[in-house]
């Protein structure tokens, strides 16, 4: 047992540092049943999380199965420095109203995937609010400026001239010292957090409170693209707040080569179930999309339910297997003819006139189910299902 839980920890991991640690408290927990406790951080800087974020929160769960007392750290106080990480100028910061109206956001949807009984959420404004001026010259005693400048974002920008603010300096201390305050065994992060994640070692080290966390860092996960980083501002992400619809068909979207990545980085399936699907397909015995479906109708169901995603995929059958229009399209007015890209875009199917006419060149955009293939035609009266790619729909009628 101990072995297939470890097997399954490292599952997927970028860099795991002490091992060894994490081996010991898991042996703790199936011999003796002792818990531990398992940190995670999230800035509240977006209201919504997208399935970038559910890495952590799978892995977090996981450990959950294993034993652990997640620790869901919710940065209120640091969300106002903005965590400088990979940047390369100083972050915007977050309003408190903006950070209280996130974090709200993040606890109602991390319980799609955490167990609450065996969650603890935290605020780091509880504690470092207490630090006072006194303790905050005390923890920046702690690290030194040359240390700093070795973290690579921080040289790059140093060595470009570029502007870094004493604060930033100052957020991988407060991050650190989240980690000796809540005492944590274990913390976990993306492959962008090591120098901060490390920091959380380094000053349980220097506050002697008698342990040194081990850290498992993930990868960053890659969006529908399959190549740059899941990101709202990429549009390359799925929400976990997407209606099942627009979910399950995100998801049937990505390729075959980037199913694999996904079902070892979200799916709830164990390596060994993984491993019999990516046989299947090798042999021929399986088809890819099927097993894709398979993979779209596990996540639709987990931040929806398995009859919303069963609809979805019927829906998406009925739109793309079958050829027929959606069961529901938003529908849209005008008074006089119209050219077809303006249509386009007061439809909201695309966000300017040029990129409608970039859509209708490629062949992505119909009407009535025909391609449209003149970009300056005009719409007369009468009604139209205007279709961009195979998701986006609406009805307009023109007046």
């Amino acid at each position: 047992m101990l072995q297939e839980a470890l097997r399954e920890i490292q599952r997927g991991t970028a860099e795991i540092i002490d091992n060894e640690r994490i081996e010991k408290l898991l042996k703790a927990y199936f011999d003796e049943g002792k818990t531990y406790t398992v940190k995670a951080g999230f800035d509240p800087t977006a209201p919504d999380l997208h399935l970038g974020h559910t890495v952590l929160l799978q892995k977090l769960a996981l450990f959950q199965k294993y034993g652990a007392k997640v620790q869901f750290l919710i940065g209120d106080f640091t969300a106002q420095i903005g965590d400088p990480s990979g940047k390369s100028a100083t972050r915007k910061t977050l309003s408190a109203i903006e950070i209280e109206e996130n974090a709200r956001s993040y606890k109602e949807q991390i319980f799609k995937i955490l167990d609450p009984l065996k969650t603890e959420v935290v605020f780091n404004s509880e504690w470092i609010n207490l630090l006072g001026a006194s303790g905050m010259l005390s923890l920046t005693t702690t690290f030194n400026v040359a240390r700093m400048l070795e973290r690579d974002d921080f040289d790059k920008r140093y060595k470009s001239g570029v502007s870094i603010s004493i604060s930033e300096f100052i957020y991988p201390l407060l991050q650190g010292y989240d980690s000796v305050h809540l005492k944590s065994d274990i913390e976990i992060g993306g492959t962008d957090q090591k120098f901060n994640l490390l920091m959380g070692r380094h000053l349980q080290r220097a506050y002697e409170i008698g342990k040194e966390q081990s850290v498992l860092m993930m990868p960053i996960l890659e969006g529908l693209d399959g190549v740059q980083k899941m990101s709202k501002s990429l549009n390359n992400y799925i929400g976990v707040v997407d209606e099942p619809n627009d979910m399950f068909a995100k998801l049937l979207s990505i390729s075959d080569e980037l199913m694999w990545r996904y079902y070892e980085l979200l799916s709830t399936k164990t390596l060994d179930e993984i491993a019999v699907l990516k046989n299947g397909v090798a042999d021929g015995s399986m088809h890819p999309k099927s097993v894709k479906e398979d993979l779209a109708l596990e996540i639709t169901a987990r931040f929806h339910s398995k009859e919303s995603a069963r609809a979805a995929k019927d829906e998406f059958d009925k739109i793309h297997s079958n050829n027929q229009l959606p069961s529901e399209i938003d529908e849209y007015s005008c008074d006089g003819k119209i050219w077809i890209a303006k249509a386009l875009v007061d439809c909201k199917l695309a966000p300017s006139t040029s990129q409608a006419r970039r859509d209708i060149k490629q062949g992505a955009v119909k009407i009535n189910q025909e391609k449209v293939n003149d970009e300056q035609l005009q719409l007369e009266s009468g009604e139209y299902v205007l279709q961009v790619g195979k998701r986006k729909f609406a009805k307009l009628k023109v007046i």
